[in-house]
């Protein structure tokens, strides 16, 4: 019944993951058309499997109504050769009545022999029927075990499914992603550098930082977008990309209001990466340049022995 219970699964996830992948214009990439044309390779792939999964199914239904009527036949079978046995266990009792009787009249010894045989025909017929019926369910086990899903096609199916769904889930977050990056890019660069500030406040880096990169890419603000590239990856403790960051964003701009957390900050990075020497550096150059400034007063404790 498991087989059944994947084949329905399939069944009902299958049709549902396709539909979400949206297809591309003119009907190119529709895998749910007939004469899916225009696909990429991993669309292929997902189509192949498709096909797979399909032909499997049709397998494993014929397979499942054909065991249903094996079962049946060997329910029968089972049922005739409880009843022999039935039968040859009372005729074992009767012969032994008949020695019985017999050992206490012996003077009818024809009749005896006479009884004797028929019950050891009897038997001898039984046991011939029952090696029949034993060899005829033989054949249909035998052909349950020649026909029906093998445990290691089941496990090469379960496998299969497995790589579809993440096969279809990748599909879908490549075109999610590139339906995002599309409209990422159609945005204002005022609109991406308002996104990119919300996005930080919030800590998503990820999307701010992607917003910020564009924004360089496009010579919006450079220095700002690198110096908040810089802050995100000092939050997220990667000290040499935010020294590196640091560094471009000064080149820039060395003047901007930002300038003391920025040399504050590339300060501890180098003290994380244990560069001591320039670490002590930055911190006396924030003392002696912005005295009056909070970065300062922070720096002065760096410098204590």
């Amino acid at each position: 019944m498991k087989y059944s219970k994947i084949v329905l699964l399939l069944s009902t996830v299958l049709p549902i993951l396709l539909s979400a992948a949206e297809p591309s214009a003119f009907g190119a990439g529709d895998l749910t058309s007939s004469n899916p044309y225009g696909l990429t390779s991993n669309e292929k792939v997902i189509l192949d499997t498709k096909n797979k999964l399909h032909k499997v199914s049709v397998k494993s239904n014929n397979q499942a109504d054909k065991l249903d009527s094996l079962r049946e036949r060997i329910d029968g079978l089972q049922s005739i050769i409880e009843s022999l046995s039935r039968q040859a266990h009372k005729n074992k009792i009767d012969l032994k009545k008949q020695i019985h009787e017999n050992e206490l009249k012996a003077s009818n010894s024809s009749e005896y022999e006479k009884r004797l045989s028929e019950l050891a025909q009897k038997n001898e017929t039984l046991i011939t029927q029952q090696k029949v019926l034993i060899n005829e369910i033989t054949l249909i086990v035998d052909e349950i075990n020649k026909k029906y899903v093998s445990k290691n096609e089941f496990n090469a199916l379960v496998k299969d499914v497995n790589d579809f769904k993440t096969l279809v889930a990748k599909e879908l977050k490549n075109k999610s992603s590139k339906i995002s990056k599309a409209k990422v890019e159609k945005k204002s660069s005022g609109q991406l550098d308002t996104d990119a500030k919300a996005f930080f406040d919030k800590q998503y880096y990820t999307n701010a930082i992607k917003n910020y990169e564009l924004l360089i890419s496009r010579n919006y603000k450079p220095a700002y977008a690198h110096y908040m590239i810089g802050e995100m990856n000092y939050k997220r403790k990667n000290y040499s990309n935010a020294i590196s960051y640091f560094k471009k964003s000064s080149a820039l701009y060395s003047k901007a209001s930002y300038m003391p957390a920025l040399m504050l900050h590339t300060a501890l990075s180098m003290e994380e990466t244990g560069d001591t020497g320039h670490a002590k550096a930055f911190f006396g150059a924030i003392v002696a340049k912005y005295p009056n400034s909070a970065e300062a007063s922070e720096a002065k404790l760096y410098l204590q022995p």
